[in-house]
């Protein structure tokens, strides 16, 4: 027994002497993107008491380390910090690369003033979501006019539309969740289809600013995103229940969100609006009632190197269009225009009868992305739409229950994006993108298809870089060629097809001639080039200028090449053109910003030569008696036109308890073929408030503001004209600008504690608080009624 022990002891010390602890460990820090060394790195071995730091060229060493696997802990300021596994076996030597880049570290960064911005030299503005939550009952386009510049086209008080700098619809381009919307947005009475609860983050960018989205943004581009994802075990969630008086109406909003240091996330949002008829100061608006429905899904990974996301979102509206605005004879119409009050004003009711809206939209998308050592970052996404839209009129003979216009639009997009950024100081970006797009017009409605059917082919590519000359001074270019091509399937009167000149212009499109119709296939193809330039740069801390140059280009919509019949919930028949080519805007811009602890000021100028510019006017012919009744008649035309405007915004801090802001908007637009000015376009609109915040009152402020939008004195009389009526004197229809109107407002919250990391934010608003009487020029139903009146609103929101 004693022979077996010493045997084992002598193995055992033999072991022990021959283990090598005489090893030596030396490694390198650098940074992922641009292999620069990383100074000053910290570098531990778990487990041990060793620990170090790089030194100028990011090295470090350890010494006398056994053979065996080590946990190895790097961190550096700015960096996430890395544990990696290293096999020690004699000397060894590692490289190890951080994550180690400015853009990235906002993402990791938990904080309510959160900003990202899309670009650095152009015209751009984000609105944050303590801004957007405001606007849980309303819509993104009543949102986006916190935006100096930025107003909006509406049909009403449910269906608005935004409008950057004059111009709204297919010039606007809009992404959710970094997609571009689809959803027929050629009408100014087609509202997009974004929930605005589902935002967490809103830039808006006048001009072409971002190619990568697209060259035909000539107004501009309207970037939304949901809730930053966090790299840390958290689950966290808002509820948001609202009231108010005005319609009656109410509102609920909940959203989840679960994220994992692992870099796993999930999110689970949805919403209900439901409002009755609205309120002008002396009569109910009959039939504008509004219900919405919305819920938006994402899950995924997120980490540094790679990381994929699902989305998708559904959004149901139902709208109610004034009755008022469809009458049915010549008289009565020309008559209700105008009256003081409108023709039909019935009890309030939740009730939305025809003439109404109904929209589905679908949104999902697919996305994945991978980032390379010394190059950057490359994306791909897969997307897909489906907007399905039916608008209802007053029809007889038991079809009230049939839309009057029945149209499918399905969208599918691949795209691809590059980013090189391994140099921060010059960054690429390029891209392709490939869409086919199906347009289907059910003909089964019993009116005449507005849209015909169609399919559209989109190819897109991009290359734009980014250059900071110096701590002051930054640059930026871009290239853009965007190819589109419209294959339809039209019928034409025999009558209209010669009354245009299309058998002289387009005789090969014709495949058939029928009794009184021309069966037409339009395969029309449009190449388009756009670019941008821009700089930046910085006098001191305080002071910068911004200058932008763009060139834009934008295909024709199916709109304005195919219109063709009563467009029901416009009330008013629209007629497109096949002659309408692309239309190319020329946008010079300049900003000057200034800030300081006190005084936050910024002042943008631009103008904007648009040549072949697409707009739709009143029509010479007038008003059309049909069977479904009287309607006017308006056409797409394409002129040149200039716009030129300054968009102005300022906050000072008075004291620390008071502050005043401003923001203000002029605009001019013309028609230099015709030399008219150009319809739609927004008045001098100026807006000032008072802010009272104290944040020993749990956050507390309160704010007065005054709107005072001044009268359009500048419009096309010409549009203006007469209905002739059978057997009596003929009626003057005056659509000319309404007068001018001052609106006060106010608007306070204060936050509470309710539990550990939860709190209640109340919200109380009062709109128009002097119960004003006043037409908006810009919305088409001013023409039958009054804007709302006075509307109190209250909002509850929970956030854990």
């Amino acid at each position: 027994m004693k022979n077996i022990c010493l045997i084992l002891f002598v193995l055992c010390s033999g072991f022990i002497y021959s283990q090598n602890c005489k090893n030596i460990f030396i490694g390198e820090v650098i940074d992922f993107h641009d292999k620069k060394p990383l100074i000053n790195a910290t570098i531990k071995l778990i487990g041990t008491n060793k620990i170090t730091i790089a030194d100028e060229k990011g090295k470090f060493t350890f010494k006398d380390l056994c053979d065996n696997t080590y946990t190895v802990e790097v961190s550096h300021i700015g960096c996430e910090t890395k544990q990696i596994i290293i096999t020690i076996n004699g000397d060894t030597f590692s490289k190890i690369d951080l994550e180690h880049h400015a853009e990235e570290l906002d993402e990791v960064l938990v904080s309510d003033n959160f900003i990202k911005k899309e670009t650095k030299t152009s015209q751009e503005t984000v609105l944050k979501y303590e801004t957007l939550a405001r606007y849980s009952n309303l819509s993104l386009g009543d949102a986006l006019k916190e935006v100096p510049g930025v107003s909006s086209i509406n049909t009403g008080n449910t269906i608005v539309k935004p409008m950057i700098n004059g111009m709204h619809s297919s010039r606007i381009l809009i992404l959710n969740n970094g997609v571009r919307l689809q959803d027929q947005e050629w009408g100014i009475e087609h509202a997009p289809n974004i929930d605005i609860n589902s935002a967490n983050q809103i830039s808006v960018i006048k001009g072409s600013g971002a190619l990568a989205y697209g060259g035909d943004a000539i107004g501009g581009v309207v970037i939304i995103n949901p809730n930053r994802i966090i790299r840390k075990d958290t689950l966290y969630g808002r509820s948001i229940l609202g009231a108010q008086t005005n319609g009656k109406g109410y509102n609920v909003s909940s959203t989840l969100n679960k994220n994992y240091k692992s870099g796993w996330f999930a999110q689970l949002q949805g919403s209900y609006k439901k409002n009755g008829d609205f309120k002008a100061p002396d009569y109910n608006l009959t039939n504008t009632g509004l219900d919405t429905k919305g819920i938006t899904a994402r899950f995924g990974k997120n980490k540094f190197q790679s990381g994929f996301e699902i989305y998708y979102s559904y959004l149901n509206n139902e709208i109610g269009i004034l009755r008022s605005a469809h009458i049915g004879n010549i008289k009565n119409l020309a008559t209700s225009i105008n009256a003081p009050r409108p023709i039909i004003i019935d009890d309030f009711s939740y009730d939305i009868n025809n003439p109404k809206q109904k929209v589905t939209h679908h949104l999902s998308k697919a996305s994945y992305y991978k980032r390379f050592k010394n190059f950057g970052k490359v994306d791909v996404q897969y997307d897909y739409q489906n907007n399905h839209r039916f608008e209802f009129d007053i029809r007889r003979g038991g079809r009230s229950g049939i839309p009057a216009i029945d149209l499918k639009l399905q969208t599918h997009t691949l795209s691809v994006n590059g980013k090189k950024d391994n140099n921060l100081e010059r960054k690429y970006n390029f891209g392709l993108l490939a869409r086919y797009q199906n347009h289907f017009a059910n003909p089964d409605t019993g009116v005449r298809r507005l849209i015909p059917d169609y399919d559209k082919y989109d190819f897109g590519a991009y290359t734009t870089t980014e250059w900071e000359i110096n701590d002051n001074l930054i640059a930026d270019a871009g290239l853009r060629y965007d190819f589109s091509r419209i294959d339809a399937l039209k019928f034409y009167r025999t009558s209209d097809w010669e009354g245009r000149g299309y058998d002289a212009l387009f005789p090969d499109l014709v495949i058939e001639v029928l009794r009184n119709q021309v069966r037409t296939i339009p395969d029309l193809q449009f190449h388009n080039f756009s670019g941008a330039l821009g700089i930046k740069y910085s006098f001191n801390n305080n002071n910068y200028i911004l200058g932008n140059y763009s060139l834009s280009s934008r295909a024709p919509n199916a709109s304005e090449l195919f219109s063709d019949g009563v467009h029901h919930s416009a009330a008013r028949i629209e007629v497109g053109d096949l002659r309408i080519d692309s239309e190319r805007s020329n946008r010079i811009s300049g900003t000057y910003g200034y800030s300081n602890s006190n005084l936050n000021l910024q002042v943008e100028s631009y103008y904007n030569k648009i040549n072949d510019f697409i707009y739709i006017v009143p029509s010479p012919l007038g008003i059309v008696p049909l069977i479904r009744g009287p309607f006017p008649i308006w056409e797409y035309i394409q002129t040149d036109a200039h716009f030129f405007g300054v968009d102005m915004s300022a906050n000072y801090q008075i004291t620390p308890y008071w502050k005043a802001n401003h923001k203000s908007s002029f605009i001019k637009a013309y028609d230099t073929k015709a030399n008219l000015p150009l319809i739609d376009i927004p008045a001098f609109t100026t807006l000032n408030g008072i802010t009272y915040s104290n944040t020993n009152w749990h956050n507390f402020n309160a704010t007065i503001q005054s709107e005072w939008t001044l009268e359009q004195n500048e419009f096309p009389t010409e549009f203006n004209y007469t209905v002739p009526i059978a057997n009596e004197d003929d009626i003057y229809v005056d659509l000319s600008p309404p007068a001018g109107y001052h609106l006060m407002h106010f608007k306070s919250e204060i936050t509470l504690p309710v539990f550990k990391q939860a709190s209640l934010n109340i919200q109380f608003s009062v709109d128009n608080v002097f119960n004003t009487n006043y037409r908006n020029y810009l919305n088409r139903l001013r023409f039958f009624a009054d804007d709302i009146g006075r509307n109190f609103r209250l909002q509850l929101q929970l956030n854990y």
